[in-house]
């Protein structure tokens, strides 16, 4: 596009960079919605179709470099002290990100009815932001968390054994290949569904891992009506090319329709997109306010000539997700909570 010479040399200012983003946006929900209802429906129930074939996952290693390639030290700088990387819970009134973070976690705890649990299996841990703080608030539950990072299993080990925590076991493995071998009272997941293909096979699979009594707890962003994939087919899939490779927008309807045939809606709770849209905002605010600590880690990880691209590149991110999530006051992309059991 003949914007990208500017951008990558960060010759934009931010309030012409979220302004294209705005645009954007308006123009690729205008695409969404183009149609009579009943053609809206079709295109819907065709790509539910193709989110029922195939592996659980595609493009596994290029999503994983994509986020994780950059040291823990860079997460570190950007995110909130629990280091989660995904969306806070910003109550009324002024709280901090630290204060977002620890609310969206006491949240998922309550939510998933975490105490009565023995065993609880989490998909996606990240940098363990919910596994360590299920495993000291629950020292009695034996919490198993899965990630297909090598350097996320090390630092969540490493700031287990810090904590004093033992209750925890982490491991690094492709989530295609993944079979625990045992069944859980609890399986919870904070926004790693939107990275995966085929749904049906994947509620196939959490049917079998929950035990008689269990409960899966799913966290997740969505468009409320439509549902689409992040493909880098065209010039303007930004998202798709350089952070979300393979990635899955997914409409509010989606989980329950792949559940059902084997679990039970429970409860759901919608959240406003203004949520995340704070939690990206506060992301970039960090990574501006530390920039002398991120940028050796650019250099470091993309090289010194590939460093102000990548600056620049991280910075639209965050300013894309907080622009996503802010439309229509945050009417439009969410966050939504879901509660499953077993069907009867």
């Amino acid at each position: 596009m003949w914007y990208n010479n500017l951008l990558e040399n960060n010759r934009l200012p931010d309030w012409s960079i979220r302004q294209g983003i705005r645009w954007y946006n308006t123009q690729h929900l205008k695409r969404l919605n183009t149609g009579q209802p009943e053609e809206l429906a079709q295109k819907k129930e065709t790509l539910f179709k193709q989110l029922s074939q195939g592996p659980l996952a595609v493009a596994v290693d290029v999503a994983n470099a994509q986020h994780y390639e950059l040291p823990p030290a860079f997460f570190e700088a950007v995110l909130g002290p629990h280091l989660k990387y995904s969306c806070g819970y910003w109550k009324s009134g002024s709280v901090s990100l630290a204060q977002s973070e620890a609310d969206m976690l006491e949240l998922y705890c309550q939510r998933a009815q975490l105490d009565s649990a023995s065993n609880i299996l989490e998909l996606g841990c990240g940098w363990g932001s919910l596994s360590l703080y299920m495993a000291k608030k629950y020292p009695q539950t034996r919490i198993r968390a899965i990630s297909n990072s090598h350097g996320q299993r090390q630092h969540i080990e490493a700031r287990a054994r810090a904590a004093g925590v033992h209750n925890l076991s982490v491991e690094t493995v492709d989530i295609n290949h993944f079979e625990p071998g045992e069944c859980f009272d609890r399986i919870v997941s904070i926004e790693m569904f939107e990275h995966l293909r085929n749904y049906q096979a994947l509620f196939n699979r959490l049917n079998a891992w929950l035990n008689p009594e269990g409960l899966l707890f799913i966290h997740i962003f969505n468009h409320v009506q439509h549902a689409y994939l992040f493909e880098p087919e065209h010039e303007r899939d930004w998202m798709a090319r350089y952070f979300f490779t393979g990635g899955t927008m997914p409409s509010q309807d989606l989980l329950p329709y792949f559940a059902r045939p084997v679990l039970q809606l429970k409860n759901i709770w919608p959240i406003n997109g203004q949520h995340y849209a704070r939690t990206s905002n506060a992301w970039l605010q960090q990574m501006d306010q530390r920039k002398t600590l991120v940028w050796p880690l650019l250099e470091q990880t993309y090289g010194k000539a590939e460093a102000l691209k990548w600056w620049v590149y991280w910075r639209v991110f965050f300013m894309a997700c907080a622009e996503l999530f802010a439309h229509q006051q945050g009417e439009a992309w969410q966050v939504t909570h879901y509660l499953f059991e077993k069907s009867p």
